[in-house]
This record gives C-alpha cells, sequence and structure tokens, in this order.
C-alpha cells in the first residue's frame, strides 16, 4: 500500500463511493474492516497479494470454516481489490483457484401449515411461567414469529419497526431501509391487522409506547421496553426447534426463522399456481412485497425449492404435450 494512504482509508473510501450508488454494503463493510485490521497487525506491506488474502479468509470461524465458508470470504475482496487496482496496479484480485465456487443458494426449510402453528402454540406456551412479564413475553414471541410467517418480513424487518411503522386502521406496514437500502409498504390481511391490534392492547398494560417506540419489545428486567435483541429471539426459536422435534427438510442442518420467509412465498406461489394465475405476471409483485433487489431472486424459487419444481414439470408437460388433457 502507498506510505502515504492506509488500507482503512482505502476502504471507508470504496465504501463511501458505493453507498453513495445506493449499495446499504452492510456485511461488505464490515468484512473489509476486518480484513484491514488483518493486514495492519500482520505488518504487511506493499501490494496485497492473493496469499495473504487466502490467509486472511481461512481464519474464517476461528480457523473451523469448511471450504464454502472460505471461498465466501475470498470473494468478498473481489469488488474491492478490483476497484483497488486504479491506484495500486500490482494489486492481486483472488479468483476460484483458492477455495473453489461459492456453492449457489441451498434449499430452505418449507415449513407446513401443522408446524407453524406448532411454533406459536410453542411460543404462547412460554408465558406459562405465572409471572405478569412472562405472559407479556409469550405474546411478544408469537407475534412476531406469526407476523414473519403471514407476510415474509426478514426478521431484522420486524424487529427494527417502529410503533408507527404499523398502521393497523390502513392495514399496513411501512419498511424503512431495509436489507438493500429501500423502503416499501406492506400490505396486511385483516386477521394479521386483528393479532397486531390484541398485541398492541396487551403491550400496552406494561409498556407505553411512543410513535418512535419499537413495536416489538424486549420483556428482560431493566431492558422491558428496549428494542427486541436478534440474539435473544434466535436462542428462543432454537429451543423451541429443539422442543418440537422438526425433521429437517433443507439444506441448511436445522429449520431457520428465514425459512418461515421462504415458506411465505412458496405458499403463494403454489395457490397462485391453483387458482390458474400466470405465475410470471404477478413475480414482479411477489418480488416487491419481499422487497428483493432483483426478481431474479423471486424466480429462484422456481428452480431452487423441491416444492415448486414439481409446479415446473407439471408446466413443461402440458407445454410438451397439449393434447393430454384432450378426448380422443
Amino acid at each position: 500500500m502507498s506510505a502515504h494512504i492506509t488500507l482503512q482509508a482505502r476502504v471507508e473510501q470504496y465504501l463511501a463511493e458505493r453507498r453513495h450508488a445506493g449499495f446499504a454494503l452492510k456485511s461488505m463493510g464490515h468484512g473489509l474492516a476486518r480484513f484491514a485490521s488483518y493486514v495492519t497487525k500482520s505488518g504487511h506491506h506493499g501490494p496485497l497479494t492473493v496469499d495473504l488474502m487466502a490467509a486472511w479468509a481461512s481464519q474464517a470461524k476461528g480457523g473451523d470454516g469448511d471450504r464454502a465458508t472460505l471461498a465466501r470470504q475470498l470473494r468478498l475482496l473481489r469488488p474491492f481489490t478490483g476497484w483497488l487496482r486504479q491506484f495500486e496496479p500490482a494489486t492481486e484480485v483472488p479468483d476460484e483457484a483458492v477455495f473453489g465456487r461459492v456453492p449457489g443458494r441451498t434449499a430452505p426449510h418449507i415449513y407446513h401449515q401443522h408446524e407453524i402453528i406448532e411454533l406459536l402454540a410453542a411460543a404462547r406456551g412460554l408465558g406459562h411461567s405465572g409471572s405478569v412479564l412472562g405472559a407479556l413475553r409469550s405474546v411478544v414471541i408469537e407475534t412476531l414469529f406469526g407476523l414473519i410467517a403471514c407476510t415474509g418480513l426478514r426478521i431484522s424487518e420486524a424487529l427494527e419497526l417502529y410503533d408507527a411503522d404499523v398502521d393497523l386502521q390502513a392495514q399496513v406496514l411501512t419498511i424503512r431501509q431495509s436489507k438493500f437500502g429501500k423502503s416499501r409498504l406492506v400490505p396486511l390481511h385483516p386477521s394479521t391487522v386483528e393479532a397486531l391490534a390484541r398485541y398492541r392492547t396487551q403491550r400496552s398494560l406494561h409498556v407505553r409506547a411512543t410513535a418512535q417506540a419499537p413495536f416489538f419489545v424486549s420483556t428482560r428486567g431493566q431492558l422491558l421496553g428496549q428494542p427486541l435483541g436478534d440474539r435473544q429471539i434466535h436462542r428462543i426459536f432454537e429451543q423451541l426447534r429443539k422442543r418440537l422435534g422438526w425433521v429437517d427438510r433443507g439444506s441448511h442442518g436445522a429449520p431457520r426463522i428465514h425459512d418461515l420467509r421462504h415458506a411465505f412465498a412458496v405458499r403463494r406461489l403454489m395457490l397462485w399456481h391453483e387458482e390458474g394465475v400466470d405465475i410470471d405476471q404477478r413475480m414482479l409483485a411477489l418480488s416487491t412485497y419481499l422487497g428483493h433487489a432483483r426478481v431474479s431472486h423471486t424466480y429462484w424459487y422456481l428452480s431452487g425449492v423441491p416444492e415448486l419444481m414439481g409446479l415446473i414439470g407439471q408446466r413443461f408437460e402440458k407445454f410438451a404435450d397439449p393434447w393430454e388433457d384432450c378426448d380422443e
């Protein structure tokens, strides 16, 4: 690197330029900061090399990361190192020859309806400790999981809702600056509105809400009324999942909260298919509702989820033999 401009400064410059162009780059920002810190601590001088980058990537997950994890770490550096070449021409850009290709998206666990009912019932049971705050805790968790299941929100989007973002009169949620820096409106089904209204009423017995207060609140001691933490929710979900003894039907090792979002999308596509709706015409609407950056991310469900691959096969068979359903 230049003796006058540090790697950290270049990282900040790169992120500022990309964010000005509309990219959030939250994960990449954290990753590049870790890489810059590693390079500084290693005492490296001169142009960045692939060997240096591979050594950094190998430290992922405490040195226990699998090949796919290391490949993802290395891929994170490619856009930045390509950009850095305009200032440091000798900078090397890592390719797939080091750890191989990054695996594609893996199949999620698509929840059956009875599994979602079981999850909400188990969450409801969290409040059977007899304490007032225990009862509030069960309402918070049940409503949170229920909202994700029936709207397909990301867990981060649900947890970041302010009370003012939940307009039950207009029956709509306002999702602000989500994963890709975009805001959107999410219409709600009347049954969802009723559930959210019940939650808000029960919450008001314990927490005085303002427009800028979190919609989903923590119920733990001095944190009562504060934003609900992501780690806490994942810990509770893991406890409930183990208690319910689900068998994983995806490729992630175990059902996840995020799979509720995938299950919502798949159920909607299957319902449209059963109704005879032209799915291609509805894809853009579903993509917008889910907050996908590209409609291709929504089309992935048709080829990446077993439940929908069967629908593609049926559509192809009708295309291949259009007279199949006709009398001879």
